[in-house]
């Protein structure tokens, strides 16, 4: 489940179309071009920008995402405790649920009593208590305890351009 990160050799064209990209993703090839030869002294066309956009997307160096406005949704943090006595024959299936399901937007592993998490949304407070309640009759051998806490006043939802500079040493 562990994946390995992308193979691509960073060079600093690469991380300040990552950062231009990341301040505004509606950014076309050419506005990307300009900014490049404008901000950053780099002369490049907008169709070798397009290329080396779509090379990166291939080795998966960003992923494209449709993240719905934090207003129309309900936002949830789940931890997942187990019982370990049924761990190994039932672990399968619930991660698969919880990682394929239409209401996870992030699911990822942590240290400490917690082993899973996600970030979850729903349209309403109800349809959160029927997923846990589903959640439950399908998996309650395997889950001890699934603890949920609801997020709210969401005042940050961006990836900061800034992110990316470390990826090349100048």
């Amino acid at each position: 489940m562990v994946r390995d990160g992308p193979d691509w050799e960073f060079r600093a064209r690469d991380v300040y179309l990552l950062r231009e990209l990341a301040a505004d993703p509606h950014r076309s090839s050419r506005e990307l071009a300009d900014i490049l030869a404008e901000k950053y002294d780099i002369d490049v066309s907008h169709v070798t920008v397009n290329d080396s956009l779509r090379k990166m997307r291939e080795e998966n160096v960003f992923r494209e995402a449709i993240v719905p406005n934090e207003a129309l949704f309900n936002f949830a943090l789940f931890e997942f405790k187990f019982n370990p006595e049924h761990f190994a024959d039932a672990w399968h299936d619930a991660m698969v649920e919880i990682r394929d399901d239409r209401h996870t937007l992030f699911y990822f592993l942590s240290d400490g009593e917690y082993q899973w998490k996600s970030v979850m949304m729903f349209p309403t407070r109800q349809a959160e208590s029927r997923w846990i309640h589903e959640f439950y009759k399908e998996h309650g051998e395997l889950v001890q305890n699934v603890r949920n806490s609801v997020v709210h006043n969401v005042l940050k939802f961006r990836t900061d351009p800034e992110m990316f500079t470390d990826l090349h040493d100048e």
